[in-house]
């Protein structure tokens, strides 16, 4: 009874293929896990957003910067008062970027009613390509 195997070079020739697709095929995929992330924090942001103007619907105002996004989430404590908070909050939990870091509220805000925003992938102010800060105002240009 004869053994049958791979020889060295039938196994180098199929290294050599898997070597050419990924390199194919990586940066592709790559690319599309950044973008994957900014469309998350777009996503995130709209909702907080919506979150925000149902709570001004019900209390006549933005929570202070002081006061937070937690305030979506728990009645907040000191001015401007919320005495219509609605029971349960207006979303279950904050969430966090697609970095890990917290999203930035800043109500008034200095570009529009409140600001909301990541600081991107870098976690620093501005930034470029895939650091880019993403934001309630620069929704339509990240």
């Amino acid at each position: 009874m004869k053994q049958r195997g791979f020889t060295l070079i039938e196994i180098m020739v199929v290294v050599v293929i898997l070597g050419m697709l990924a390199t194919l095929v990586l940066p592709r995929v790559i690319g599309r896990q950044e973008e994957a992330m900014v469309t998350k924090a777009k996503a995130d942001i709209s909702s907080l957003s919506g979150a925000l103007k149902l709570y001004k619907l019900d209390n006549f105002n933005y929570p202070s910067t002081d006061q937070g996004l937690a305030s979506l989430v728990k009645k907040p404590e000191g001015d401007p008062a919320a005495k219509n908070w609605k029971r349960g909050g207006y979303i279950e939990r904050l969430p966090k970027d697609p970095w890990g870091n917290d999203y930035q509220y800043l109500s008034p805000g200095e570009k529009m009613e409140f600001d909301l925003w990541s600081n991107g992938s870098d976690g620093q102010i501005g930034g470029v390509e895939a650091a880019k800060d993403v934001a309630n105002w620069n929704l339509d240009s990240v």
